[in-house]
């Protein structure tokens, strides 16, 4: 088989790639243009993407293609009528990075809860050392326990955050973007309680025509003073123009790891905020622990093994 990686970079540079060659020769882009697409996968029978997108036109082009394997969960890159109307088999991985996820969640949850840039630009300053005190209590934090913690979205990666939780001693709240998921263990909130009554919410739903541009204006100013939210699940759930202005009226703490956008633009308006402490972005790293990477290529491997087997 002939095999090819078209953007091998979105999956790091220390992942075991040799073991694709069991399978067939391969070849390795670390990025690849829309117009670069073709030409690199003309001849080729197996085709990896994480982001690449694969559409009808080029699947059309690309004679000899068998198997799109998506390194990710998320299909929408491909065109799944065009496949299933050519014959090319497509398969995702599943459930790779749900501990990935749930622990970003925490980290972030965390530094913001306490405060932690405020503190370690506080040591590095030299404040800490000119005090004269052992102590600093500056920034007065809270605890997790007792609180309220709310989850948009409660799937797999909401279900396991939700259990953490609850190991913090936070009590659970969540909304159910489908609207049928409402029999479970936890509190089912309309999305307006919600955040009007959660200390700290966190979304782990997925971009649809339910949930784009679901937190806006026009609730972003329900949110309690000092509540934390973090948004891990896609860019465009929140409106970043709303939350931009909501940061600079109130005293919200927020943290993103997905834009709508990316990589974010150098001129984004939340890169200009009159408290930036309260404002935590990472760049989409939530899924990417290393074991959840590797879980993620061994994943692909079996797909191609279980697609090989069929032939």
């Amino acid at each position: 088989m002939n095999i090819v990686l078209l953007d091998q970079k979105t999956l790091g540079d220390d992942l075991d790639l040799s073991q694709l060659l069991t399978y067939g020769e391969l070849t390795i882009y670390p990025t690849t243009a829309p117009d670069e697409r073709y030409e690199r996968i003309k001849d080729a029978q197996i085709v990896i993407t994480n982001k690449v997108v694969i559409d009808r036109e080029l699947m059309n082009q690309a004679k000899e293609l068998k198997l799109i394997c998506i390194a990710a969960t998320g299909m929408n890159n491909v065109d799944l009528d065009a496949a299933k109307e050519l014959g090319i088999v497509v398969k995702n991985v599943q459930g790779y990075s749900t501990q990935s996820v749930v622990q970003h969640t925490f980290a972030m949850a965390l530094y913001l809860l306490e405060h932690l840039q405020h503190y370690h630009e506080h040591v590095q300053q030299g404040a800490w050392s000119q005090s004269g005190l052992f102590t600093d209590l500056s920034r007065p934090f809270y605890e997790i326990q007792g609180k309220t913690w709310g989850i948009i979205g409660l799937g797999t990666i909401g279900r396991s955050v939700a259990k953490v939780a609850e190991c913090f001693g936070a009590t659970i709240h969540y909304y159910s973007t489908s609207g049928e998921n409402r029999i479970n263990d936890y509190h089912h909130s309309e999305l307006k309680t919600l955040l009007s009554e959660c200390d700290i919410i966190s979304i782990h739903a997925p971009l649809n025509n339910k949930t784009e541009n679901l937190i806006n204006q026009s609730n972003l100013h329900l949110l309690k003073n000092g509540a934390i939210l973090l948004n891990l699940g896609r860019g465009g759930i929140i409106n970043e123009i709303d939350l931009a202005q909501a940061l600079a009226t109130q005293e919200i703490y927020v943290g993103l790891d997905v834009l709508r956008q990316e990589p974010m633009a150098s001129n984004h308006p939340l890169l200009e905020l009159p408290h930036p402490e309260r404002l935590l972005i990472t760049p989409h790293i939530a899924w990417a622990s290393i074991e959840a990477r590797q879980k993620l290529l061994a994943g692909i491997l079996q797909n191609i093994e279980q697609f090989l087997a069929l032939e």
